[in-house]
C-alpha cells in the first residue's frame, strides 16, 4: 500500500486498500439491505448524489457543513459509514475493542522497554487509575497503538485545559482528537472532540475511543486520507479491528500476527 500524500485539504482521494471504494450502484443496493429507517436525506438518490460530490468534488469540510450539515451527527456518520463499508461502526470498532484490549495492553507491557518513555507514561497512567478500569483500560491500548507502531501522535492526541483557548490548540490540526480538562484534573477529561481541518466537527463525546471511532467513519465519509504522522495507526484499525481491505502493510501483517499468538 502506497503511503499518503499530506495535503492541507485534507489529504484526500487516496484509497484505503485495495477494496476500499465500492461502485455507487452496490452502494445504493446495501442502503436497501442494511438501512431499513432512513430519513429523507439518506434515501438512495441523495446519498448516491451527495456521495458523487464529494469523491469527485473534494470539498472542504467547512463545504459539506454548510451544504449537508446533518451529515455530522453521530447518527448520520454510522450511516453513512454503514452504506460504504457494510460495517456497523460502533459495534464493529467496540467489538474489536473487547477482543483486542487485553493482548494490545500485554504487548505493550512485554515490549515498553523498546519503545521509552511514552509507553512507560501510557501503561503508568493506566495503573494509577482505580475507577472506570475498563474504559481507562480501552483508552491507553487506543493510545499505545501509534507508540506501538512508530506513528507520531504530537499532532494527533491534543490536550488543553478548560481554561485555554480550543481555537489555539487545534487551528494546525488537519485530523485529531482533542481532550479538554479541567484546569487542576489532567488526568480526566470533561469534553472530549473530534477535529478536522483546523476545526472540532464533534464534541461532548464519552471518551477518546468513541472519538476515534467517529473520526475514522468521518474519514470515510469524507473521503479524507488517513494522517501521515498517523498512516500505520489508521491502517491497524482498517484492517485489524474493521477487517477492510485485502492487503496491509508489512508493519500491520506484523501486528496482525503478534495479536493472533
Amino acid at each position: 500500500m502506497s503511503m499518503p500524500n499530506n495535503n492541507c485539504r485534507g489529504m484526500r482521494g487516496h484509497k484505503r486498500g485495495e477494496n476500499w471504494s465500492l461502485s455507487y450502484a452496490v452502494q445504493i443496493l446495501q442502503v436497501h439491505k442494511l438501512q431499513s429507517r432512513n430519513s429523507p436525506e439518506t434515501l438512495p438518490s441523495s446519498s448516491r448524489k451527495r456521495r458523487k460530490e464529494i469523491v469527485e468534488g473534494q470539498p472542504m469540510v467547512s463545504e459539506v457543513q454548510e451544504r449537508w450539515p446533518a451529515l455530522f451527527s453521530c447518527e448520520q456518520i454510522s450511516q453513512e459509514f454503514c452504506r460504504i463499508t457494510s460495517k456497523d461502526l460502533l459495534e464493529s470498532f467496540r467489538g474489536s475493542l473487547d477482543i483486542y484490549v487485553p493482548r494490545l495492553l500485554r504487548l505493550y507491557r512485554a515490549r515498553k522497554g523498546a519503545f521509552g518513555q511514552k509507553m512507560e507514561d501510557v501503561l503508568d497512567a493506566l495503573d494509577e487509575k482505580t475507577s472506570d478500569i475498563l474504559t481507562h483500560r480501552k483508552t491507553a491500548a487506543l493510545r499505545g497503538l501509534p507508540i506501538f507502531v512508530r506513528d507520531d501522535t504530537s499532532k494527533f492526541f491534543l490536550q488543553c485545559s478548560a481554561s485555554d483557548t480550543e481555537e489555539q490548540v487545534i487551528r494546525d490540526a488537519t485530523v485529531a482528537i482533542l481532550s479538554v480538562h479541567e484546569d487542576d484534573d489532567a488526568l480526566n477529561a470533561v469534553n472530549v472532540a473530534v477535529v478536522l481541518e483546523g476545526a472540532i466537527i464533534l464534541q461532548d463525546l464519552p471518551d477518546p475511543c468513541t472519538a476515534f471511532a467517529y473520526l475514522f467513519g468521518l474519514l470515510y465519509t469524507m473521503n479524507i486520507d488517513y494522517p501521515k504522522e498517523m498512516f500505520y495507526t489508521f491502517e491497524a484499525v482498517q484492517c485489524i479491528f474493521f477487517d477492510l481491505g485485502s492487503r496491509c502493510s508489512q508493519r500491520i501483517r506484523s501486528l496482525r500476527t503478534k495479536l493472533q499468538l
